[in-house]
């Protein structure tokens, strides 16, 4: 099961550390976020070296939509009602930021940039659009609120912004990957202080960035109770419509579509991790209602870390921490907030201040109803008594008889039916064979 751009990609590889080595910056973790890290390092001139255990990008990055814009569902009216103005203002800002980032990188970069509007729509609340405009317009951004879609169904609003993007995000980088310090197959089995210990040797670092979609040091942060991992699924059609447009539903289990190339990728079928869901079911009935000429060429699914708050974490680990920093938490806006999480974490190492980096701070207040989900759904699992058991907290794995592994409800690891570990942030193989 590949994605597209893993058929239309070719990345290039790197050699596995075998030896100990000192540098200035290590970064851990080889997904978007990671690897723009190390661009922007390496174009301000300092020593850094990523390790990623596997192959570059052959995580989340590879099974995204590729959707580059700051229209995150409905988040300023939500930002708005639980923090300020100027939060929600912040987070737009740096977003946007991000977006005029690729936008001039992909100018020098082959990846099928394009730009498009992109439009969030409700199916059947139209006061939520209301609000989500009346926030837009507090912030003062200019956007457009619309009342019907290109798309197989009726809605009740949307709201659009104009010049968003879309790209191939292998192909991407592939182009800004090449030269970089970058070592594969390369697994951290342990951080004391700012040293990372490997299989082969160790790194010394002055500063760490651990960019692992899931953070995997738990002692810190208690990043296992103040996120959850959420699943979706994608189909590649062809002989399907061009919509002209990226379009998102603003319900979590809601589905998105977008053009690339001849096929039209229809995402959904949403659950949370060790749950069960609409999968690919739920989209294949949508193309046999809606496009039943359409045939399926590729199909892949993902998984997304969902913050307590809707904003990702992006800075120290914890307040306890020193030189060690993270990111996580996209809540399925990878290609943003990646960007963002370079240009903030790039600024953070470098001693320079940033304007958006208290409103993505890990350290910001964790008192909001999720926490409590989080935790139950915890309490829950570790209390089954089931096997297999997860080796990241020990919580009881449910089988996923529709990817055929073994996932955890708890915080989203993943196994392969043999026990080998396909999603952090597990950091291995179970231990006992099945």
């Amino acid at each position: 099961m590949k994605s597209v751009w893993q058929e239309k990609s070719n990345l290039p590889s790197f050699d596995v550390l075998n030896q100990d080595i000192k540098t200035d910056i290590l970064i851990i973790g080889g997904g978007l976020a990671g690897i723009l890290c190390a661009y922007m390092l390496e174009q301000a001139g300092v020593k850094y070296i990523l390790v990623e255990a596997d192959e570059i990008c052959n995580g989340i990055t590879k099974n995204t939509t590729a959707k580059i814009t700051s229209q995150h569902g409905f988040i300023y009216d939500k930002l708005i009602r639980e923090n300020d103005v100027e939060t929600a203002r912040l987070y737009l800002e740096a977003n946007e930021e991000a977006l005029k980032e690729y936008r001039k990188l992909c100018k020098i970069v082959n990846c099928n940039f394009e730009e498009k509007d992109n439009y969030v729509y409700s199916l059947d609340d139209p006061k939520k659009v209301e609000r989500e405009f009346a926030a837009l317009r507090k912030i003062g951004f200019s956007a457009q609120a619309v009342d019907s879609l290109p798309l197989p169904f009726s809605i009740s609003g949307a709201i659009k912004f104009y010049g968003q993007g879309q790209f191939n995000p292998l192909k991407f980088v592939s182009s800004i990957a090449k030269g970089l310090s970058i070592y594969e197959h390369t697994v951290v089995r342990e951080l004391i202080g700012t040293t990372a210990v490997t299989d082969r040797g160790k790194i010394i670092a002055d500063k760490i960035i651990v960019a692992t979609h899931f953070p995997f040091v738990n002692k810190h942060g208690s990043y296992f109770l103040n996120m959850y991992q959420h699943r979706s699924y994608v189909l590649a059609l062809e002989n399907a419509p061009n919509v002209e447009g990226m379009y998102v539903d603003e319900a979590q289990k809601g589905m998105s579509f977008r053009n690339y190339e001849d096929l039209l990728l229809i995402g959904g079928g949403d659950h949370r991790t060790g749950k069960k869901g609409g999968n690919f079911k739920e989209l294949e009935d949508f193309r046999s209602r809606y496009y039943p000429n359409a045939k399926i060429r590729y199909s892949w699914a993902t998984q997304d870390c969902m913050t307590l708050d809707g904003i990702p974490y992006i800075g120290k680990y914890s307040a306890g921490t020193t030189d060690l920093y993270v990111t996580t938490g996209f809540n399925k806006w990878g290609m943003t907030s990646s960007m963002v999480s370079a240009k903030i974490l790039t600024d953070i190492v470098l001693g320079k201040k940033n304007p958006y980096a208290k409103v993505f701070s890990p350290s910001r207040t964790i008192l909001r109803p999720q926490l409590a989900c989080n935790a139950i759904q915890a309490m829950v699992n570790l209390l089954t008594p089931t096997t297999p058991r997860c080796p990241h907290m020990g919580c009881a794995l449910k089988w996923n008889s529709v990817a055929h592994s073994w996932d955890c409800p708890c915080h989203g690891s993943r196994f392969t039916k043999e026990g080998k570990q396909i999603d952090n942030p597990a950091t291995g193989n179970l231990r006992k064979k099945l």
